[in-house]
């Protein structure tokens, strides 16, 4: 045991450290991180109109929310919550990034947002046409075209055609806009970060007030960052005329990779490189954001999306079986590596002092999955026999919820639940008030019960403070 934590300790814990350092990746972490009150709030929309809409008719023959004035008005509030949260949670996140990014470099954070969202968005078609063969009386086409100049349509004996400019789908601005904002948004901001750090700047005199001083320093940067994304989007429309760079992404790179999300040792790789990097003292999924976020997370506002349009059916028709909140509802009860069951079974059968005591202590807040406490107080972080547990035990947990979903035991998850939910009640709401979810996350909570138990009856054998195992 102290030899895999030596060999850890040499070749892992360095790799961890500059990950966790690595400015770039700790300002896309906080710019997912950023976008939290505006999904959150457009997630209890959803759940709202979940309860009140979507669930009822399941359990009560005619029920109809929308027959009800009171329950009508409400889930007319959820949606416009909803259009202005997740419906163009793409656009808030755009910001976000640009933001951070900046901030990292130590530039103005307001204009590295601007132009991350500005350079971002400025690639969406901005226009839509579509066309259907059909005889068209001549009345009826006469009435079509006086008014096509407004309405976009035009009749012709053969056809109708309707084309209009203005109009921005909200299927580029979802959760399908992340992909591009990530590489679009980087390349944009760093542009600006890299002028203004260059000061390649307007100068004014020191009388002019400072907010109006750093609008205009960030012009010239904040241009020539928006010209060289305009040239290569003008450039990527000559090579590929049939398709904008959004959906070009999405197609290449984008479904692949959530695809790629979906396959059971994609997951299990992720838990278990969020274990080993938290067994270091690194804060694992805050490392590991960029794919837990950028992923799993991305997946995760499909499937909340898809249910608000269609139910927990649409979910399971046309989202995904695995997304960010399932490694929350199976596996990281407590905090990741289920320690809210290690607390359980050190009050159970530990008899040590110090364990116990901090097991105390870190009861209240494991309920509500914050995890330091026992993380830091046992500790668990470089402490050898609890490295084989902490490790093994969410790698159990998660495959119990992953075959569970996959073999449509339970519901996916399609509610985006705050993480501080306790655990049995997460799963049950983020499952769209699925009642086997629950069910699995105990089966998994006792699984790692099993797994934790005997590593604590172990422990009572060590000293306290020099963890050699005491003479009788």
């Amino acid at each position: 045991m102290n030899a895999l934590t030596a060999w850890l300790e040499k070749y892992i814990l360095p790799i961890a450290a500059r990950i966790g350092a690595q400015k770039h990746l700790v300002a896309l972490r906080d710019a997912f991180i950023g976008t939290m009150p505006a999904t959150m709030a457009g997630s209890v929309a959803v759940m709202l109109n979940a309860i009140l809409r979507d669930l009822p008719p399941q359990f009560f023959d005619g029920y109809d929310a929308s027959s009800i004035p009171v329950l009508k008005e409400i889930i007319t509030i959820n949606g416009y919550v909803w259009n202005g949260t997740l419906a163009i949670a793409g656009v808030i996140f755009a910001f976000s990034w640009g933001y951070n990014l900046a901030r990292a470099y130590g530039v103005n954070d307001l204009a590295g947002g601007i132009v991350s969202l500005a350079a971002s968005i400025s690639g969406i078609t901005f226009a839509f046409s579509s066309s259907l063969e059909t005889a068209v009386p001549a009345d009826v086409m006469e009435t079509i075209n006086a008014g096509s100049a407004t309405s976009g349509w035009v009749a012709t004996e053969t056809g109708l055609s309707v084309g209009g400019w203005g109009w921005l789908p909200l299927n580029n601005l979802d959760s399908n806009f992340f992909f591009t904002a990530m590489i679009i948004g980087f390349v944009s901001t760093m542009i600006f970060c890299q002028l203004m750090l260059r000061d390649m700047t307007i100068k004014l005199p020191d009388s002019v007030p400072p907010a109006v001083s750093r609008a205009f320093a960030a012009i010239i940067p904040a241009t020539v960052a928006l010209y060289t994304i305009a040239a290569f989007y003008w450039l990527f429309a000559k090579l590929v005329p049939d398709m904008t760079f959004l959906a070009w992404l999405q197609a290449t790179i984008a479904q692949p990779l959530l695809g790629l999300s979906q396959g059971f040792g994609a997951v299990i790789l992720v838990t278990l490189f969020v274990q080993i990097f938290w067994f270091f003292g690194i804060h694992g999924p805050n490392v590991l954001a960029p794919i837990l976020e950028g992923v799993f997370g991305v997946a995760q506002l499909q499937n909340v999306n898809l249910f608000q349009q269609g139910g927990v059916e649409l979910v399971k028709a046309e989202g995904y079986n695995w997304v960010r909140g399932s490694f929350d509802a199976y596996s990281w009860f407590g905090g990741s590596g289920g320690t809210i069951v290690l607390i359980i079974a050190i009050l159970l059968f530990s008899k040590r002092a110090d364990y116990r005591a901090v097991a105390n202590l870190s009861l209240g807040p494991g309920i509500f999955n914050i995890n330091e406490p026992i993380m830091f107080g046992l500790p668990i972080v470089l402490n050898a026999i609890m490295f084989i547990p902490f490790i093994v035990a969410p790698l159990v947990s998660v495959s119990i919820g992953y075959f569970a979903t996959a073999l449509d035991l339970v519901n996916p998850v399609s509610q985006q639940i705050v993480w501080v939910t306790p655990p049995l009640l997460l799963s049950f709401l983020a499952t769209g008030a699925d009642w086997r979810a629950p069910v699995v996350t105990l089966i998994g909570m006792l699984a790692t019960f099993a797994i934790w138990a005997p590593f604590v009856i172990a422990a009572n054998k060590m000293d306290p403070s020099l963890g050699e195992p005491e003479n009788d």
